[in-house]
């Protein structure tokens, strides 16, 4: 299935880490997933209309406001195992009950915000993971404000549950299924990389698009959890693969977006040149 032409251009922006992405590189990349360039334009369009992405130069655009904070937060994904430390049993909870869930949008962006730090709900109106990350509450709760969660929440620490709520919130995460997903996924990654070489470019920076997507949204939805809760050496194992495949892919990217828009290029001058001589072009 051919990918939102919108998630498209955001994904290509965000793994750009930083610099500018041209229209010229969103059309190519689009049409290598069979997504027309009036669909590309209408997108970059609304992004901008939407502040997601805006002008860097004529013909050039980067990451908007709104898109930013976001975007700094899904960057770690490649450094989430250095913001993990060693657990001693604590919490870290998130109070929301005294929250409206009326206003959708800040549902939505509270929703997300815990989602992206591993939170799961230990009832309707508390939020609760192991405390394992650097910088503990204090830091925790700075990265939940930038991501969008309301500034009056309260987020704390807790060390003294009893036994039968700690197997409670111990329960919430599926260890042994996240353990398998980190083998699957490395697994194929890994098997894609040994046999890429076998591909046609076009088809080797779809599938590696698609794979390497799905890929890095399980890391980034990652609840970077302690033991004995998951097979931590299995996780690390599965995030330098998704980095080694990572690395693959931004080659092949680069590879097929120079192919793309210097044939782009090549043809615009082609028929400026025949549209001055007064001839028409044989191809289109």
């Amino acid at each position: 299935m051919s990918p939102n032409p919108k998630n498209l251009v955001l994904n290509l922006l965000l793994a750009n880490d930083g610099q500018p992405l041209s229209a010229a590189d969103a059309v190519g990349a689009c049409a290598l997933f069979g997504i027309r360039e009036n669909s590309v334009r209408v997108a970059l369009v609304r992004l901008g209309a939407a502040g997601l992405i805006e002008s860097a130069g004529r013909g050039s655009y980067k990451l908007g406001p709104q898109a930013a904070k976001l975007a700094a937060e899904l960057a770690h994904w490649r450094s989430n195992e250095s913001l993990v430390c060693e657990w001693h049993g604590a919490w870290i909870m998130v109070s929301t009950g005294h929250l409206a869930r009326s206003d959708r949008t800040a549902l939505r962006a509270r929703q997300r915000a815990l989602a992206l730090l591993g939170f799961k709900e230990l009832d309707d109106t508390l939020h609760v993971r192991p405390d394992n990350l650097l910088g503990h509450a204090a830091g925790i709760r700075e990265r939940l404000h930038k991501l969008g969660l309301e500034t009056d929440v309260p987020v704390f620490t807790a060390t003294d549950m009893d036994a039968a709520l700690d197997a409670r919130a111990r329960a919430l995460w599926h260890g042994e299924a996240l353990n398998k997903a980190y083998a699957q996924t490395r697994l194929k990654l890994e098997t894609w990389l040994a046999h890429a070489d076998e591909l046609e470019p076009d088809v080797a920076a779809r599938e590696c698009y698609l794979l390497g997507n799905e890929a890095i949204r399980q890391l980034v939805f990652d609840p970077m959890l302690p033991e004995p809760l998951v097979d931590v050496a299995e996780r690390r194992a599965f995030a330098h693969a998704v980095q080694v495949f990572d690395q693959a892919g931004h080659r092949i990217w680069q590879g097929q977006l120079s192919s793309v828009t210097g044939s782009t290029a090549s043809k615009a001058g082609t028929k400026a040149t025949q549209s001055k001589s007064g001839k028409q072009p044989l191809t289109h």
